[in-house]
């Protein structure tokens, strides 16, 4: 047979992920990959560029969960004061939202992206409430929220 091996440069459907080594026939390579640019041929020049790449992305992972953890260690358990309109039996004018969680978050020096916010009971009256704040995946840490009136 005329196999040639050649490195993924895009995931490929029922072949292979980006970066990985694969065996094919070499008109499948020829006439459809390399033409697409969903692959070249995995010469030695080319197996380093993908071995430095993903060291680099590797590393940058490393230094991602790293910071993570240190922001997380910086803010779990702490408690954060949110001021809301509400009416005079301390009744909320809508809820307590992810938006309003980021925002003080951002006023106190920590930039967290709101979509890793989780509102487990969702406060509609003045008071303290539990969130969970995903840094990362495989960070998740713990702070309450103190709702008080704007006056």
């Amino acid at each position: 047979m005329n196999d040639m091996k050649v490195v993924l440069l895009q995931d490929v459907p029922k072949l292979g992920k980006k970066d990985q080594v694969v065996e094919v026939a070499a008109g499948y390579a020829r006439n459809y990959l390399f033409r697409r640019n969903l692959a070249i041929e995995a010469t030695s020049e080319a197996l380093n560029v993908v071995a430095t790449r993903r060291r680099a992305e590797e590393a940058k992972a490393d230094q991602a969960l790293t910071k993570a953890r240190e922001t997380g260690a910086e803010i779990s358990g702490r408690t954060f004061t949110i001021r809301m309109k509400c009416g005079s039996s301390g009744r909320l004018y809508g809820a307590l939202t992810a938006m309003d969680v980021a925002a003080a978050l951002a006023e106190a020096g920590f930039e967290i992206d709101r979509r890793g916010i989780d509102i487990k009971n969702p406060l509609r009256e003045i008071g303290i409430t539990d969130v969970s704040l995903k840094l990362h995946p495989e960070v998740t840490v713990p702070i309450k929220i103190e709702v008080l009136a704007l006056t």
